[in-house]
């Protein structure tokens, strides 16, 4: 007997993938804070401390096609809009308290991602020791563009990451600097919840990080993948 639901459920959120015509679906989204040394001193802190995690419902993926120019509205509530370029990693085999030498048999490919921050409100909350979801978990807020199968996308853990907006340098970095690489990522996130094919982990922004406003174009790229570009409206 087929289910029947008080309203059309939405639609699966899901992320082109380059040279396939299937696309990827979204489970969760797993971001890493503060994940480059210079980047956690520009937030007032400093040195290897343990990783530390935060999600994303799917719906805030947002997909910029490759060669196309997507938009990103300016959010409600705000009046200092943050950009943070990251390499996103998209698991394709699930499993709980994976190794990290098992870490990259999980992995399906690689994406150039944003993690768009209302930084007012996520230091509002941070000062009065409150969850900041409304500082990070807004809609729009996970800019993504096309996956690319991990067979394809060379060296990833030696790739260099950069975000320019307007054409001019704002974050300029290299995915080796990673305080906690991606094997250690995965490994560290499938301790605490059991990792699912369709997961998205925004593995960490390296310093630069800086307010954007109406108008501004965000041009972000990780070596081997497909760059971004997204419009602030």
């Amino acid at each position: 007997m087929s289910e029947t639901y008080t309203f059309s459920p939405p639609a699966v959120v899901s992320v082109p993938v380059v040279g396939s015509t299937a696309r990827f679906p979204v489970h969760r989204v797993y971001c890493v804070g503060r994940n480059y040394e210079d980047h956690a001193k520009e937030m007032g802190h400093s040195g290897r401390e343990p990783p530390f995690f935060f999600l994303k419902p799917a719906d805030t993926v947002v997909v910029a096609d490759a060669g196309q120019t997507a938009t990103i509205p300016y959010p409600d509530l705000t009046s200092n809009f943050h950009h943070e370029i990251e390499l996103v990693v998209a698991i394709g085999t699930g499993g709980r308290n994976i190794a990290a030498a098992d870490a990259f048999k999980h992995i399906f490919g690689y994406a150039t991602g944003l993690d768009m921050t209302r930084r007012d409100l996520q230091s509002d909350m941070k000062k009065t020791g409150k969850p900041w979801c409304i500082g990070k978990a807004f809609d729009h807020a996970s800019p993504i563009g096309p996956i690319t199968p991990a067979a394809q996308a060379g060296d990833i853990t030696q790739a260099a990451i950069w975000l320019q907006v307007n054409g001019a340098d704002r974050q300029r970095s290299n995915v080796a600097k990673l305080i906690w690489n991606i094997a250690e990522t995965i490994e560290q996130i499938s301790k605490g919840w059991e990792l699912q094919p369709g997961d998205l982990i925004y593995t960490g922004t390296p310093e630069g990080v800086n307010a954007v406003v109406r108008g501004d174009v965000l041009h972000g790229h990780v070596d081997g993948l497909t760059d971004i570009r997204f419009q602030v409206v």
